[in-house]
């Protein structure tokens, strides 16, 4: 399976990713590509921006 594949598996089983979880998962260094890939396929992804430890960083998970 591919990133992408394997990314929008894990978003509909109702998990949300962050750019380390795809990385640690998927092998994925470019997670918001893999995301706006999803989107292109016609799936409705939320992004949430999300800050700890003083990082800013991005959460995605799917719409319902």
């Amino acid at each position: 399976m591919s990133q992408t594949t394997d990314i929008l598996q894990a978003l509909k089983s109702g998990r949300s990713l962050t750019p380390l979880d795809a990385l640690s998962e998927f092998g994925c260094y470019r997670l918001a590509a893999r995301i706006e890939e999803i989107r292109q396929q016609g799936h409705d992804v939320a992004t949430k921006l999300v800050k700890a430890n003083g990082k800013r960083f991005a959460r995605y998970s799917l719409n319902k």
